[in-house]
């Protein structure tokens, strides 16, 4: 949980009027709040603009440790903001802190996934949402008041996310660049190697060494591609409709409105106004057993599956959710089947599209695609993410709870487009996995590029079979 914003705001006003001797107006205010929340989105927006030029230029590994830099100086900035009596830091500090996250969401994912091998690939790539998820609650926790949520101690609560950045630093040193990126990208395939035996162990790398090869051979050594690129090439042209389409359903979904209903729904069920921050963790214990149990689920049940049934109960929930807040004042049991629907709602982003729209942008694209493939759906998520920031209020105002309607029919069109469009990637190489989208991507010339195909990959296995 952030510091309340009325820390913030006390601490604006104190700043403003020790600087030009006269009180802070109103406006300007709420001008400073708005910024001050905003340029976060905006930062993230530019971190996943660079996140995958980065991750091209560094390795996977080098990005990851260079946006550690990026986290600690943001740290610093905001923690020296409230004794310095520079609000400016402050907003210096949340752009940066935005580019780390928007990096991060990047590279992170990125990285997991081309090192792990497929059949354990959808639960690795999984930690990326389980450790968010419980940052998200570690963050509620000590934002209590009682921990670092007090006026004096924010400033502390927002420099804490420091301490993840640096043992990143001091841990991430020790491990291997991505085999990928190493033999595909660089040709380095004694490094590659060297990689797999560390990540596999001596015994199973040679698996996985067949499997890059493979996609290195298919690729012929093209070069990775520009954003722009993946928009003109007719080879990617449904992948990237599908991240398009999951990633804006993951920011469109309702999980907003969910949380800012939670606290009227928990007033509305008798819950004390200071006991509510306690119960708000629930919903933070919900996220993390959800992105939990996904982790466990998704390379035995299948992402088709869990996403699309992830949907399909959000669209439930909103349904009634939407019913329950109209008769909320007509029955004592209303306001609690509208707390249980928030909770399953949440339930039931966890375990679907929270966690898996990630895990398949990487699954999608082969080497060359897959970086710029992560910058367009980054950016995309943060320009929907600041989009329903801006437009969210104002939909709340003009259709109350009605707006839930919204949010069910595009639950359910997401679900019917993965349904018709996505197919299951579980234990499926990249290279197989994109042959699934060709009949999509080039319609009645599939045949003759499946053939193409077929014979290209006879090649690749006597070429494999002469080099072993």
């Amino acid at each position: 949980m952030a510091p309340r914003h009325t820390h913030i705001h006390k601490f604006l006003n104190e700043t403003w009027s020790s600087r030009y001797h006269k009180d802070l107006n109103p406006d300007l205010l709420t001008f400073l709040w708005s910024v001050i929340a905003s340029i976060f989105s905006l930062g993230g927006l530019c971190g996943a603009l660079i996140g995958g030029s980065m991750a091209i230029r560094l390795g996977r590994k080098g990005a990851l440790l260079m946006n550690n830099v990026i986290a600690i100086l943001a740290s610093i900035l905001m923690g020296i903001s409230f004794p310095t009596g520079l609000f400016e830091l402050l907003i210096a500090g949340r752009f940066l802190i935005g580019i780390n996250s928007g990096i991060g969401l990047c590279v992170q994912p990125l990285y997991i996934g081309e090192f792990a091998p497929k059949h354990l690939r959808g639960g690795l790539a999984m930690g990326t949402s389980i450790f968010l998820t419980g940052g998200i609650l570690t963050g509620q926790v000590i934002g209590l008041r009682e921990l670092l949520g007090g006026e004096k101690h924010w400033p502390l609560l927002l420099s804490s996310s420091c301490v993840p950045a640096l043992a990143q630093l001091l841990f991430l040193p020790w491990f291997p660049e991505s085999p990928r990126y190493l033999l595909i990208d660089r040709g380095d395939e004694l490094r590659c190697a060297k990689a797999l035996k560390q990540f596999h162990g001596s015994s199973e790398y040679r698996r996985e060494m067949e499997d890059i090869q493979r996609e290195c051979f298919a690729l012929d050594g093209e070069k990775p591609k520009k954003p722009w690129q993946l928009f003109t090439d007719p080879g990617v042209r449904w992948q990237l409709i599908t991240v398009i389409v999951m990633t804006m359903g993951q920011q469109l979904s309702g999980i907003n409105a969910i949380y800012f209903y939670a606290t009227y729904v928990f007033e509305q069920a008798g819950i004390l106004a200071e006991k509510i921050p306690y119960v708000t963790l629930g919903t933070g214990v919900c996220e993390c057993l959800t992105a939990l149990s996904c982790g466990l689920l998704i390379d035995s049940v299948g992402r088709r599956y869990l996403i699309i049934g992830g949907y399909l109960l959000m669209t439930l929930w909103c349904t009634v959710l939407t019913f329950s807040l109209t008769y909320q004042e007509l029955y004592s049991w209303v306001p609690y089947l509208s707390m249980t629907c928030v909770f399953a709602f949440i339930l039931s982003f966890g375990l679907g599209p929270g966690g898996i729209t990630n895990t398949l942008t990487a699954e999608l694209f082969v080497q060359s695609s897959r970086p710029a493939a992560y910058m367009i759906a980054g950016t995309v998520s943060w320009i929907s993410f600041f989009t329903v920031g801006m437009l969210f209020p104002f939909i709340v105002n003009g259709l109350k709870q009605y707006c839930f309607v919204v949010f069910l029919l595009e639950c359910f069109f997401v679900a019917a487009f993965i349904f018709l469009v996505i197919p299951e990637t579980k234990n499926k190489s990249f290279l197989e996995i994109k042959k699934e989208f060709h009949k999509l991507n080039f319609g009645r010339n599939a045949r003759k590029k499946e053939t193409e195909l077929y014979e290209r990959r006879q090649l690749q296995d006597e070429f494999l079979k002469i080099s072993a």
